[in-house]
């Protein structure tokens, strides 16, 4: 794959960072679509040609602001699950993990969830694919401390991986960085009670 190409002037940053950057903020503060083409390039200090350059259109945009923390994601839970360590410890780091990994990049997640309706057709087929793969994988790991006893077959595996996702996408709701949680701490809870309602 090419490299990408570097900017000249400012800071340095990539031409591609810099639009994320500035629709992320953009949407976040005013809403995808309220955000117009014309205003994120001028956040970004860069020409409408650089952004269809780049992403091709404000749609593929949002995909990628989404994209890039579910790429994030996958490739720490691949490195979780495929660890050698007890199933216990994988699914706890990978529960604890997909945390901490939301709220560092919360203001993606909150911008998906309130606009992903926005999305071409098989934009959203696209993303919904990536979010199964990632959920699969999750829910491996539950059927698999299942299988070995160390995890109680009470509650379908199922059931459970919606349990832990269903609080991961509620944190946009009342996370907020000045509370009394660090990300860790509210990961380390999180993954806690999911431990704890898999126990034979």
């Amino acid at each position: 794959m090419a490299e990408v190409p570097r900017t000249t002037d400012g800071d340095g940053t990539p031409v591609p960072q810099r639009l994320l950057a500035a629709a992320t903020r953009l949407f976040a503060e005013r809403g995808y679509d309220r955000t117009s083409v014309q205003e994120i390039v001028e956040a970004a200090g860069v020409t409408k040609g650089a952004l269809y350059h780049y992403f091709g259109s404000k749609d593929d945009l949002l995909h990628e602001v989404y994209a890039r923390v579910l790429r994030l994601q996958q490739e720490r839970l691949d490195r979780f699950a495929n660890a050698d360590e007890p199933v216990d410890k994988r699914l706890r780091d990978a529960a604890a993990d997909v945390v901490v990994t939301t709220i560092e990049n919360l203001d993606d997640a909150m911008i998906f969830f309130r606009s992903m309706h926005h999305l071409s057709p098989e934009k959203n087929k696209q993303v919904r694919a990536e979010r199964r793969r990632y959920h699969e994988q999750f829910r491996a790991l539950v059927e698999e401390g299942q299988k070995e006893g160390v995890f109680s077959t009470a509650t379908p595996a199922d059931l459970v991986v919606d349990y832990h996702f269903g609080s991961v996408h509620h944190l946009s709701t009342w996370y907020r960085p000045d509370g009394p949680l660090t990300p860790q701490q509210v990961a380390d809870h999180l993954a806690d009670l999911l431990l704890r309602a898999l126990r034979p």
